[in-house]
């Protein structure tokens, strides 16, 4: 094991429940600006003095801008780290961070917010090896939960030597594993026009939107097949249709999420829904679609570099959940997600991070950037 990896992974771990708590305390739903706007500040923060920040604008719309600090060195690379900072926890539901045992539990802690620490303190580490490279940035955005509008930053980056995204880490056979292979993600949303009618004394002179959208939600759910050539997941998850009690729904929306290893089987998903249901015009739209990723060929080598300096393999792994790592994939061959801590619950109340998960994954995090530019 390196032994500078060693230390600066220990004074990251000593640290990382103090500067967690403070990005969790900020409850950042995506969409609210003004929530962003706190966690970006906690963020330069954290950042080390000489990062300059920048401020793009996000892929949604009517978002706050999204946040690159990045600094340049005297070599030759250029590394790339990659977070979010918006959760999917509603500001009444927030948790602030409290160690519970062998946990921190926190909204958002896993997702990513856990992650977001340990890249802030990569870039802090690599401001004193300005000689290993030419430019490190840190790309931290307010969309990432909940996109629907293309991803805006691909091509501003592209060509770089290397693209790490701080999402959790996993565990593989009982080693400690990084993420370099994500299905593409779509979501479906399938809009209903129908025809109103009284529901008592006239039911059968209208046309019933919400009757054709469960018939859509029955066709999408059909195609299910995780063990299938595109081990595609295919996942009605919202319906809204109706305003009242006694009237035959005239309209009304459904969203599916899907995800395989290719876009084309998305799209098939999409054609598969009736344009026609008992009188209702159904329309299908593929509202997200983030790319699949598969970069275990080109980054082999990269693993095996960063284990060494970190002192425990590290093993290459998948994951089906989106992450903006898939976004970079095409542009920057060496990318690898998942240099987060681990942890579990994402999404729900009692999502944590695993305070034993930190020092390693600290280590690997960085054993994987110095590796990378090394290259």
């Amino acid at each position: 094991m390196d032994h500078g990896v060693r230390a600066e992974a220990a004074h990251i771990a000593a640290r990382f429940e103090r500067d967690l708590a403070a990005l969790v305390a900020v409850s950042s739903p995506s969409g609210d600006a003004a929530a962003f706007e706190e966690c970006a500040a906690i963020a330069l923060a954290l950042a080390p003095e000489e990062a300059s920040a920048e401020r793009p604008a996000c892929s949604s719309p009517d978002h706050a801008p999204d946040l690159i600090l990045r600094f340049h060195g005297t070599g030759r690379a250029r590394l790339l780290l990659v977070g979010h900072l918006d959760t999917v926890h509603a500001h009444e539901d927030h948790r602030p961070l409290e160690r519970m045992g062998d946990r921190l539990v926190g909204s958002g802690s896993v997702d990513m917010k856990g992650g977001d620490v340990l890249a802030l303190a990569v870039l802090r580490a690599l401001a004193d090896r300005r000689d290993g490279f030419a430019e490190v940035a840190l790309l931290l955005v307010g969309d990432e939960e909940w996109r629907a509008a293309p991803f805006v930053h691909a091509d501003r980056f592209s060509g770089w030597d290397a693209c790490l995204c701080f999402e959790a880490g996993q565990l593989a056979d009982g080693h400690e594993a990084v993420v370099v292979k994500r299905k593409g993600a779509g979501t479906i949303r399938v809009s209903a026009i129908g025809r109103a009618a009284h529901s008592g004394s006239a039911p059968d002179g209208g046309a019933n939107a919400l009757l054709a959208l469960s018939s859509a939600a029955t066709a999408v759910a059909a195609r299910h097949d995780p063990a299938g050539p595109d081990r595609l997941t295919a996942v009605p998850t919202v319906i809204r249709s109706g305003d009242a009690f006694n009237v035959v729904p005239a309209s009304g929306e459904l969203l599916c999420d899907v995800r395989a290893d290719s876009l084309e089987a998305i799209d098939a998903v999409a054609g598969a829904v009736p344009t026609k249901v008992g009188g209702a015009r159904l329309q299908a739209d593929v509202l997200r679609r983030w790319p699949p990723m598969d970069s275990r060929e080109a980054t082999a080598g990269l693993l095996a570099r960063a284990g060494d300096a970190a002192g425990r393999r590290v093993v290459a792994s998948g994951r089906g959940g989106a992450s903006d790592a898939s976004h970079f994939a095409p542009v920057i061959a060496l990318t690898v997600d998942g240099l987060g801590p681990r942890g579990g619950a994402a999404h729900n109340p009692d999502e944590h991070v695993r305070v034993d998960s930190v020092e390693p994954r600290a280590a690997i995090a960085l054993a994987m950037a110095l590796a990378a530019l090394d290259g």
